[in-house]
C-alpha cells in the first residue's frame, strides 16, 4: 500500500503534513506486553531504514547514552454533567487556571476545560457525586472556564474528584472507533494509558512514546549502563487541537507547564561532555529539554535548570539543541507533533519513514508502534 497523499517537502504550508492513513491502521488497544510493540529505526546519516521489535531498543543504545522521559502522569481528566435542560455535556479538564480560592470550606475549583456543545457561557452543571458547577466563560478554541464548587468534606481536592467520578481521557479517534468497531472491548486504560514511571499529575494525555517501556526493558536498559533522566511536560490542548491556518508561521501554541530539573540538566551536559546522546523519550520530552536549552543566554545548547510554561512550537528550520535522537510514535496529520518530527529528520525523510510504515503495516497513534530516530 503507498500513501495516496504523501507527505510534501520543502516548505511551511500546512498541506506539506498532510498523508491518507488506512483507519484499519488506527490502534484502539494496546497490545498484551507493552515492549512488543514494533519499532521503526531511522538513521538520518545513512537514511536506511529497518524493522525492529521495541524490547530490542537497547541493540541501539549505548552505554554512554542518556533516555531522558517525561515522567507526567495522566489524571482522569474526562468528565460527564447535565445542564439545566437535562441534556450530557462532555469536558475534559486541561489545567488549572490561577487563583482557585476557598469561601467557607467549600473548595471553587477554576479550570480550562474543553467542552462539547454551542451553548454560550454561562451554564449551570449538574456533576456527579452531588457537585455542582459553571462554566463562566468562552476562551478561544472551543476552551471554556469551569468554576467547579467541590465539598471539602467528601474530597480531599480534584484529582481525589476526579479519581472517584472521571473517566480516562482517551484520544477521540480510540473512542469513536471503540464504539464502531468493538463496543464491547474492555481494556484496562487506568494502566496502560499510562507509563510504567509517571510521577506528577497533571496531563490530559499520556505521553505515548514512554507506553512502550516495560518493567524488563528498563531492568536491561540500566543493566546495560545506560542512563534515565526525566523531565515533565503536562500535555494539553495542543495534544487535541489540529493545525488551523494553513501556514504554520500562523499557528499558536497553547502554553504547557513544563521542568527539567538541576539534577536532570546535570545528567544532560555530562552526557555531551562524555561523547553520549541524549535520546529523548516522545515529542513531550522534546518540547521541554528544547524549552530550557531556548532559554540559555546566547541559544548555547547548554541545559539549563528550568521550570514554567513553554509555548514553543518547533518546525522545520529549527535547529535542535537539547536533544540527539528521539524515540516517538506515528502522529496524526497537520499535528504539530508531526511538524517537529520533519523539523528533526527533514521532510521527505518522514514521507519515506510514513509510506514504509503504511507499507508495512505498522499500528499508529496513542496505541500504535514506535519508531527511534538517531
Amino acid at each position: 500500500m503507498s500513501i495516496e497523499r504523501p507527505i510534501k517537502s520543502g516548505g511551511t504550508d500546512l498541506s506539506h503534513f498532510d498523508y491518507d492513513l488506512d483507519p484499519t491502521l488506527i490502534a484502539t488497544e494496546p497490545l498484551a506486553d507493552r515492549d512488543q510493540s514494533r519499532l521503526l529505526i531511522y538513521d538520518r546519516k545513512t537514511q536506511v531504514i529497518e524493522h525492529r521489535r521495541f524490547d530490542q531498543l537497547t541493540d541501539y543504545l549505548n552505554p554512554s547514552d542518556l533516555l531522558v522521559v517525561n515522567d507526567t502522569r495522566v489524571f482522569p481528566a474526562r468528565l460527564r454533567a447535565l445542564n439545566n435542560a437535562g441534556k450530557e455535556i462532555e469536558l475534559l479538564l486541561l489545567r488549572p487556571l490561577p487563583e482557585n480560592h476557598e469561601t467557607k470550606g467549600t473548595p471553587s475549583i477554576k479550570w480550562e476545560v474543553l467542552a462539547k456543545g454551542k451553548r454560550k457561557a454561562p451554564v449551570d452543571l449538574a456533576f456527579p457525586g452531588e457537585v455542582r458547577g459553571t462554566i463562566v466563560r468562552d476562551l478561544e478554541d472551543g476552551r471554556r472556564e469551569l468554576h467547579l464548587d467541590l465539598p471539602g468534606d467528601r474530597y480531599d481536592d480534584i484529582y481525589d474528584y476526579l479519581e472517584a467520578w472521571g473517566e480516562v481521557p482517551l484520544p477521540p479517534y480510540i473512542l469513536k472507533r471503540r464504539k464502531l468497531e468493538k463496543p464491547h472491548l474492555e481494556v484496562k486504560d487506568h494502566s496502560r494509558y499510562q507509563t510504567l514511571y509517571a510521577k506528577h499529575r497533571g496531563s490530559a494525555a499520556a505521553p505515548t512514546a514512554g507506553l512502550h517501556f516495560s518493567k524488563a526493558l528498563m531492568a536491561q536498559i540500566k543493566m546495560q549502563g545506560i542512563q534515565i533522566a526525566a523531565s515533565t511536560l503536562h500535555i494539553g490542548l495542543d495534544t487535541f487541537q489540529p493545525i488551523r491556518s494553513e501556514s504554520l508561521a500562523e499557528h499558536k501554541m497553547h502554553k504547557e507547564w513544563f521542568e527539567v530539573s538541576k539534577k536532570t540538566a546535570a545528567a544532560i551536559n555530562a552526557t555531551r561532555q562524555r561523547g553520549g546522546r541524549v535520546v529523548a523519550v516522545g515529542t513531550t520530552s522534546t518540547r521541554a529539554l528544547e524549552s530550557a536549552a531556548h532559554c540559555t543566554a546566547g541559544n548555547s545548547g547548554e541545559i539549563v535548570e528550568k521550570a514554567g510554561v513553554t509555548d514553543l512550537f518547533i518546525t522545520p528550520g529549527y535547529v535542535f539543541k537539547g536533544i540527539d535522537a528521539l524515540i516517538t510514535n506515528f502522529h496524526l496529520p497537520k499535528s504539530t507533533l508531526l511538524v517537529m518530527i520533519s523539523a528533526f529528520t527533514g521532510e521527505a525523510a518522514v514521507k519515506k519513514i510514513y509510506q514504509e510504515a503504511i507499507e508495512h503495516r505498522y499500528r499508529f497513534y496513542s496505541y500504535g508502534d514506535a519508531m527511534l530516530i538517531v
